[in-house]
């Protein structure tokens, strides 16, 4: 017999550069481990690029864009964390991931970099999503993520954690 963990789309959290503040990184690592109680979630960290001076915004979003992409796999679900993106509330959220859940195989989250996203990236993306009108540090918006996205898995399963 299958596990229903097994059988579960796997998530993947792609983010640009490492998350240095160790408040931060506690509040991540906690809503990880959580949301693994839920499905498979696992995060990849792409390298900040280095020598940036000599480099403009766009091409910054282009080689970080390579290095998304070749992430990716052909059949993957890619969701896109941008401002200009679906602004879900929480029990919208949870009711969009319950539906994504039942066709993808692997849902793929990506955080861009401090300029955003190059055009292939957008091109690739099948949705985005917005946390908030509001404008946070990269740093933050991986902690109000992860926290939403075990949110919305308590909200899935009817547990106690959101109140509405």
């Amino acid at each position: 017999m299958v596990s229903q963990k097994a059988k579960a789309m796997k998530t993947l959290l792609i983010m640009v550069g490492k998350t240095t503040n160790k408040h931060f990184v506690a509040g991540i690592s906690d809503y990880a481990e959580r949301i693994g109680h839920y499905m498979p979630f696992e995060m990849l960290v792409i390298p900040e690029l280095k020598a940036t001076k000599s480099l403009t915004e766009d091409q910054q979003k282009e080689r970080e864009g390579e290095a998304m992409l070749r992430l990716l796999q052909p059949s993957d679900t890619v969701v896109l964390l941008d401002e200009h993106g679906f602004e879900p509330r929480s029990i919208e959220l949870a009711d969009w991931l319950h539906k994504r859940r039942q066709t993808a195989r692997r849902l793929v989250f990506i955080i861009g970099g401090p300029y955003g996203f190059s055009q292939a990236v957008y091109h690739r993306a099948n949705e985005q999503l917005s946390l908030s009108r509001l404008t946070f540090s990269h740093q933050m918006v991986r902690l109000v993520f992860t926290e939403q996205l075990y949110r919305a898995c308590t909200i899935i399963k009817g547990e106690p954690y959101h109140h509405e």
